[in-house]
């Protein structure tokens, strides 16, 4: 059975691919890792870099004895495969790049990262989660999706949401964007006030075997908003292995 990883974005948590878990498990050993700072793993040190992060999974692969894998990343998640690929393509099949970019100072966000680590140092660790949570849903608050989503962020410690916003403001990988050789989905909604569409158009448009699903109706977090059609999407493209 082939492993499929999955890699949560920033304030996320292994849980928010529960879905998906439950989706993919008849097909593929799913791989879902808290990153360090974060969920499950918020008692870990921090990590200061997108590489680090990219060479911290990619260990957890190795302790794991995963060598061959597909490979998904979501938001900072998607930032961190990207790294991933730089390091390891020979050992992926297939790529998806969901909610993210190559540019890591998020042009377009709903607020800059300068605005959201002085707000985190004045709001708390909490209020940040929910305040940031809510801008992944295109209902905000309203999705049912949201409370669940954000119980996830609040597990992120301080630290992990200043080193994180630091990691993503330091990081650009659009320079190895035309080296990617692994066959690549690059996957948006319509809606994401994180990543804007020249973001996404930027992987589509430079990954030389990209294609590309745009979802309507969805902000940041496709996935927990309509996951039918996010695994629908997902597994369309994993299934054409081979052709």
């Amino acid at each position: 059975m082939k492993t499929l990883v999955l890699v949560h974005g920033f304030m996320g948590g292994s849980t928010q691919w529960d879905a998906q878990a439950a989706h993919f498990g008849d097909r593929y050993n799913v791989f879902a890792p808290d990153l360090p700072g974060f969920g499950a793993n918020r008692h870990l040190p921090v990590l200061h870099s997108i590489p680090a992060f990219a060479d911290w999974v990619i260990g957890e692969l190795r302790r794991n004895g995963i060598k061959r894998y597909h490979l998904l990343g979501h938001s900072m998640g998607g930032m961190i495969v990207q790294e991933m690929t730089r390091r390891d393509q020979d050992n992926i099949d297939r790529l998806v790049l969901y909610g993210t970019g190559a540019i890591g100072v998020l042009p377009g966000r709903f607020e800059t990262i300068e605005q959201s680590k002085a707000r985190a140092l004045a709001d708390g660790a909490q209020a940040t989660a929910r305040r940031i949570a809510a801008t992944w849903f295109l209902e905000h608050q309203q999705d049912p999706a949201f409370e669940s989503c954000a119980a996830i962020a609040e597990n992120a410690s301080p630290d992990a949401i200043q080193a994180g916003l630091d990691a993503m403001q330091a990081w650009r990988g659009d320079d190895f964007l035309p080296s990617i050789t692994p066959e690549t989905l690059v996957l948006w909604g319509d809606g994401d006030r994180t990543y804007q569409w020249q973001q996404a158009h930027q992987l589509w448009e430079t990954i030389p075997r990209s294609n590309l699903a745009v979802v309507p109706n969805c902000a940041h977090a496709v996935h927990l908003e309509m996951p039918e059609v996010f695994n629908l999407l997902v597994g369309g493209f994993l299934a054409r292995e081979g052709e």
